[in-house]
């Protein structure tokens, strides 16, 4: 009789099923019976390892317990402290140009500045990349723009004429949603208008800051005569820099939705004289 070669052997071995059966101790009676091979076993006990592998690299990776691992915490700190360091010296910039914005126009309210003076300092106050260069596609829409409203007489809405023979533009057609209130420190009006609607220049004047803040979004101020500043807020682009001359009715920017403050499309007014806000629609007709 020729004897069963080894490997065959060890191959029936591992195929061969085992029964293995759970009785009831008081009556002897089969509950349940599980048929199992060394093989089938061996594989289970594999897939059940990988499994709970597979588990807890996910519970690792994806909860907190991964900062336990060593040398994890501290490249994600020292990342964080890089991260920090990049903002503060961003908001030291921009508490920079804001703070030499705030003397020029104090200078200027105070009459201590000439307004032919504010291209030339207010230059260096906002020397930074806040504004880009325009496209050469941003420039033909601009001047497009300025093309289409140069004579629309619709948009020279005019306020009663004060004594000293002062008007106003309207700055940009819509309806107002929110008016007036000083003891809520709301210090214009919110003109709702549809996007990209033109905004015009209140009166003539010079551009004194165009830029970009975080909760007023894109924002222009124009220095007037007799004291008179106007602020345009929530821009979706901004036409005019800094030290630009602009006329009374002229495209400054387009109405948008910028900036943590705003919740549609919309134009914040304001409008200051000789320090003080004053009533937009005191001077301007909104109807």
């Amino acid at each position: 009789m020729n004897p069963i070669p080894k490997k065959v052997a060890f191959w029936k071995k591992m195929r061969f099923k085992y029964k293995l059966s759970f009785l009831n101790e008081n009556t002897l009676e089969e509950v349940f019976t599980l048929r199992l091979s060394r093989l089938s076993g061996v594989l289970t006990l594999a897939i059940f390892v990988v499994f709970l592998i597979t588990l807890t690299s996910i519970v690792i990776i994806k909860t907190p317990i991964r900062n336990y691992l060593p040398g994890y915490l501290d490249s994600e700190i020292r990342q964080e402290i890089m991260v920090n360091a990049l903002r503060t010296d961003s908001l030291q910039q921009q508490l920079s140009v804001q703070t030499k914005y705030l003397n020029n126009v104090s200078a200027i309210l105070r009459g201590d500045m000439q307004v032919d003076q504010v291209n030339q300092i207010d230059t260096a106050a906002n020397n930074s990349n806040i504004n880009l260069e325009k496209s050469r596609q941003t420039a033909d829409f601009v001047h497009s723009y300025e093309d289409e409203e140069k004579y629309n007489l619709n948009n020279i809405q005019t306020s009663q004429i004060r004594p000293d023979n002062l008007f106003f533009y309207k700055p940009v057609k819509g309806i107002v949603s929110s008016g007036f209130n000083m003891k809520e420190n709301h210090f214009g009006i919110d003109i709702a208008a549809t996007p990209k609607e033109p905004v015009l220049a209140a009166m003539k004047g010079t551009v004194i800051y165009a830029g970009f803040d975080a909760n007023s979004g894109y924002v222009i101020h124009i220095q007037h005569s007799n004291g008179f500043v106007s602020i345009y807020k929530h821009n979706a682009l901004l036409l005019k820099k800094a030290g630009d001359e602009v006329n009374g009715g002229e495209v400054i920017a387009l109405v948008g939705n910028t900036g943590n403050l705003s919740t549609g499309d919309h134009l914040h007014f304001e409008l200051w004289y000789k320090g003080k806000a004053v009533d937009p629609s005191e001077y301007i007709n909104f109807n």
